[in-house]
C-alpha cells in the first residue's frame, strides 16, 4: 500500500512542477506577453496530458481500471489543488489575481488535458490488446484451448 501512495504522490509532484516550471517562464521569459504566455500554457497542459498518457499507459498495463483510475484521479486531484492554489504564490500572484473567471478555467482547462491524455493511453493501450482485461481474456482463452476433451463412455 506503501507503494501505491508514493507512486501517487510522485506523479502529483511532477505534474506540480511542470507547472511551476511553466509558471516560472512565463514570469522571468515572458512577463508581458499574452501570446506567448498562452503558448507556454498551451505547453504546459500538453506535457501534462502526455505524461498521464504515458502513465496510464503503463499502469494499465498490469491493474485492474479501478485501480489505476482511482490513483490517477488522486494524483491529478492533488496536483491541481496545489497548480491553483499554490502555484501563484511561487511566483508572486495571489490565487484569485485574475477573478473567478481565470481561476474556474484554469481548473477547467487542467481537468480536460489530464482527462484527454489519460483517455489517449488508455484508448492506444485498449486497441493493441495489452490492458489488463484483455491479458486476463487471453490467459483464461490459453487455459481452457490447453485442457483435453473429457472422453464420454456410452
Amino acid at each position: 500500500m506503501r507503494e501505491r501512495w508514493r507512486a501517487v504522490g510522485v506523479l502529483a509532484g511532477a505534474l506540480f512542477v511542470v507547472n511551476v516550471v511553466a509558471r516560472l517562464v512565463i514570469k522571468f521569459g515572458f512577463e508581458n506577453d499574452d501570446t506567448a504566455a498562452d503558448r507556454v500554457s498551451l505547453v504546459m497542459f500538453l506535457v501534462i496530458g502526455l505524461i498521464l498518457a504515458a502513465v496510464a499507459f503503463r499502469w494499465g498495463r498490469d491493474r485492474p481500471v479501478g485501480r489505476w483510475a482511482a490513483d490517477l484521479t488522486a494524483a491529478v486531484a492533488v496536483a491541481l489543488a496545489l497548480t491553483v492554489f499554490v502555484g501563484p504564490l511561487l511566483v508572486g500572484n495571489s490565487p484569485f489575481a485574475g477573478g473567478a473567471g481565470l481561476f474556474f478555467a484554469q481548473i477547467w482547462l487542467y481537468l480536460a488535458a489530464a482527462g484527454a491524455g489519460v483517455l489517449v493511453g488508455y484508448l492506444i493501450l485498449t486497441a493493441l490488446g495489452r490492458d489488463y482485461r484483455s491479458q486476463q481474456l487471453k490467459r483464461y482463452a490459453q487455459l481452457k484451448a490447453a485442457k483435453p476433451r473429457k472422453v464420454v463412455r456410452r
